[in-house]
């Protein structure tokens, strides 16, 4: 039986989904998470306008010595309006965030100073711009608030409102459909009975898609019988892209396959877990099809579609990386291998559980794939392996 390719099958994932790249416009005030599509831009130079640092009192530095008294005249508040100007030889009591008044080039904080009768008495000398906010110290109009391809922290939603940003160009998250297929299937929480298995594909994907860039906007299940062609039109009518579970191998009711083979591709790629898999596309949407085990799930996703979802919404990809084994392994010739491990405290990977696809509990302790290619059967401990981190 020939096998395509695992390059080759992640290639053809990325061909079928590479037109939905989209940009939209958004509040600043729901941009959490969201990629910038292009940088922004200050509107304003921050600060607005001098103003205090300190709750203290405005000064000119040349009048100020220490143990100087100045009367005051007047004080101002954050939020005042009108621009008061500083008399020669005077001071203004002044609230920190409030505009500095004209003349006025210091505050002495109000640590340093007693004010009775109208008079303020100030302990210690300044210099110009001490305790001064200028205009435009932080940021000048036009300057790169954000760069393009960043995605946004909330310190970055910060600096966007307090630059006076209020929408923002980001990357579309491609709005993803999920639908689990099996006749055997019950809900968590229902008495199972003879031949019945809690469904658990919909919940993963979900969680997978949302994680790595997609907006799930409809999950639902189908059973092994002809309903499952008017669930997948529903799926099809606002989604951009539908991920199925199960239905897709050489059996008598496939129900995923037999429906969308004439419109696609499906087979065995040289993978394991994840070995059945299906492209295809109804009414207009791209249909990735994936087995049915829970962890040929986890490991289709992780491989195959994670990338290019992100790549969608503006994300990076999440390299592999290297690590050496702790123990020997063996692994099954044409096939590329992917076990589940962990790292231990010597910075080895360790392999965990056995092969199984349908080994779901023990696969949820691992934190990486371990990666053994198609052309090797059998690696001794201490061998460099390719590592993929688990969502």
């Amino acid at each position: 039986m020939t096998r395509r390719p695992i390059a080759d099958h992640r290639a053809q994932v990325a061909e079928r989904l590479s037109g939905l790249a989209r940009t939209e416009t958004i509040p600043v005030r729901v941009a959490l998470d969201r990629v910038t599509a292009e940088p922004v831009t200050a509107p304003y130079s921050l600060p607005l306008f001098d103003n205090s640092a300190m709750d203290g009192f405005a000064v000119r530095a040349t009048d100020v010595t220490a143990g100087a008294t100045l009367p005051v005249r007047g004080r101002i508040y954050a939020g005042d309006g009108a621009l008061s100007t500083l008399a020669v030889g005077t001071a203004m009591a002044i609230m920190t965030g409030a505009p500095l008044p004209s003349g006025a080039d210091a505050v002495i904080p109000v640590e340093q100073t007693t004010e009775r009768d109208g008079s303020v008495l100030l302990h210690e000398s300044t210099t110009s711009g001490a305790f001064v906010r200028s205009a435009g110290d932080d940021v000048s109009a036009g300057d790169v608030v954000v760069g393009a391809g960043v995605q946004l922290a909330p310190r970055h939603l910060g600096a966007l409102a307090a630059s006076g940003v209020e929408s923002i160009t980001v990357h579309r998250r491609p709005a993803v459909a999920v639908i689990s297929t099996g006749s055997e299937l019950i809900l968590a929480g229902t008495e199972p009975v003879g031949g019945q298995v809690f469904e658990s594909n919909s919940l993963v994907l979900q969680a997978l898609a949302a994680k790595h860039g997609g907006q799930v906007i409809f999950i639902a299940s189908a059973r092994d019988d002809d309903s499952f062609a008017a669930v997948l039109t529903a799926a099809c009518q606002d989604a951009d892209v539908v991920i199925t579970s199960g239905g897709v191998s050489m059996g008598e009711r496939e129900p995923v396959r037999q429906l969308l083979q004439p419109h696609g591709w499906f087979g065995p790629i040289a993978m394991q877990p994840g070995g059945p898999q299906g492209l295809a596309t109804w009414h207009k949407t791209p249909i990735i099809a994936l087995p049915g085990n829970p962890v040929s799930i986890v490991v289709s996703f992780e491989i195959l579609i994670r990338d290019t979802l992100r790549e969608l919404a503006g994300l990076p990809a999440i390299p592999a990386g290297q690590a050496t084994l702790a123990r020997a392994v063996t692994s099954v010739a044409g096939k590329t291998q992917f076990l589940r491990g962990v790292t231990n405290d010597d910075g080895q990977v360790v392999p965990i559980g056995g092969p199984g696809s349908h080994l779901m509990v023990t696969a949820a302790a691992a934190d990486l794939l371990i990666e053994i290619d198609a052309d090797t059967t059998a690696l001794d401990a201490g061998a460099e392996v390719t590592t993929w981190p688990m969502t």
